[in-house]
């Protein structure tokens, strides 16, 4: 009954995490004029995506109420801070050359933007659940030799490209205006205008398919097919190899067991060799029997996570823009399978005839969890996983 019950429990996870829930309360759907949720994440190095900042850390011009976004667990983890954004893109209202403020950069405002656009530095936003991303700026090195003599330029002017269809928003894209620049080479103070625009195009593109932009940037015919044959052919070489290993050793065990079915008594004269040396290993427990069955516990643990992680991903769960989806699927999913980890532990265990079961458990939930969640390991393990989901398409690379 305790196996029967925990598979249900498992089950009901699945569908209950296989339900895309949506970042915003809104139906993502407007009228002319409403107010559609735009949020600023981060900022940080194009080269360097694990380097991320809040994008009010620059010296950008913030609104008045600056809001913060609450944010699910997540997001929390995934690095997402999400706080209103200055830009203001009314439903269907274009604009043109809105001005946000008129600000004088102080020499250390000029010397935080110009450290930012020496290394490329990209922001990153959120019109209605939908990704933007932009640069800050650019260095002119067009004849130049010497590092001393490039010119660092920052962006004043964002001009926001946005399509629809009927009451929905589709597509939006950010481009700079390349003659509206602030120049950010020398220590002095400078006065800086910053402005946007906004032009509304309507689309034939369903509101259904507005991700597939995204989500198939990585994953084209080419490389699609070009990944399953790989692993299909991986997966019929360790076939074909342990096929002919276990061929093998099905030879040398029946010659074996023909030649002592012949001659017992010689059999018993005769000094035991090759893997008849192992003959009594299984029947004595191992050493540190209760680490031996913890380990065991938390393997299958893991190997229940990594199998709904992949199957989630496989069928779209992850889409780019349900943010944080992978972490708290990882967290839910690894706290409710713990109990695959207690049995399989403790039976284990009292199957070599354990007697401090509770000690068993608790060194169970630790072995893995411990390690995980320390500061070190938090950084390493978590991007690791994401590189590995990112290397066979199953989620986007941004």
């Amino acid at each position: 009954m305790a196996r029967g019950g925990g598979w249900q429990v498992i089950a009901v996870l699945l569908v209950c995490t296989a339900i895309r829930v949506r970042s915003d309360a809104s139906d993502h759907k407007y009228k002319i004029g409403d107010a559609v949720p735009l949020y600023a994440n981060k900022v940080g190095p194009f080269h360097n995506p694990s380097e991320t900042y809040r994008y009010f850390d620059l010296p950008f011009c913030s609104p008045g109420d600056v809001k913060d976004k609450s944010e699910a667990l997540g997001e929390v983890l995934n690095g997402d801070r999400l706080v209103s954004a200055p830009y203001k893109l009314d439903f269907l209202v274009d604009k043109e050359s809105e001005v946000i403020c008129k600000k004088r950069l102080s020499v250390k405002e000029v010397a935080e933007f110009r450290s930012a656009v020496a290394k490329d530095y990209y922001f990153q936003m959120y019109y209605d659940d939908l990704p933007i991303w932009g640069f800050l700026g650019k260095v002119d090195k067009e004849g130049k030799t010497d590092p001393s003599e490039y010119k660092y330029y920052l962006f004043k002017h964002l001009h926001f490209e946005i399509f629809y269809n009927k009451d929905c928003v589709i597509e939006i894209n950010a481009r700079t205006d390349p003659n509206a620049l602030v120049d950010l080479t020398e220590d002095k103070e400078v006065d800086a205008e910053f402005m946007y625009s906004a032009k509304w195009k309507e689309t034939n593109i369903a509101f259904e398919k507005r991700m597939e932009k995204y989500s198939h940037s990585s994953s084209l015919p080419r490389h699609l097919e070009i990944h399953w044959f790989s692993i299909i052919n991986s997966c019929v070489t360790v076939l074909l190899l342990t096929g002919f290993l276990a061929t093998i050793l099905m030879r040398v065990l029946k010659n074996d067991f023909v030649k002592y079915a012949h001659d017992e008594e010689a059999a018993d004269d005769q000094e035991e060799t090759g893997w008849k040396y192992i003959h009594g290993d299984v029947f004595r427990f191992p050493k540190y029997k209760s680490l031996f069955a913890a380990a065991l516990g938390s393997g299958n643990q893991l190997f229940t996570l990594a199998t709904f992680i992949f199957l989630l991903a496989l069928v779209g769960v992850f889409y780019p823009y349900n943010r944080g989806a992978l972490f708290t699927a990882l967290v839910v999913i690894y706290a409710l399978t713990s109990g695959i980890a207690g049995y399989t532990a403790a039976s284990f265990y009292c199957q070599l005839e354990g007697t401090n079961w509770v000690r068993n458990l608790l060194l169970t939930g630790g072995l893995f969890c411990g390690p995980l969640f320390s500061p070190f390991a938090s950084l390493t393990l978590l991007p690791l996983l994401t590189m590995l989901l990112q290397l066979f398409h199953l989620v986007p690379l941004w």
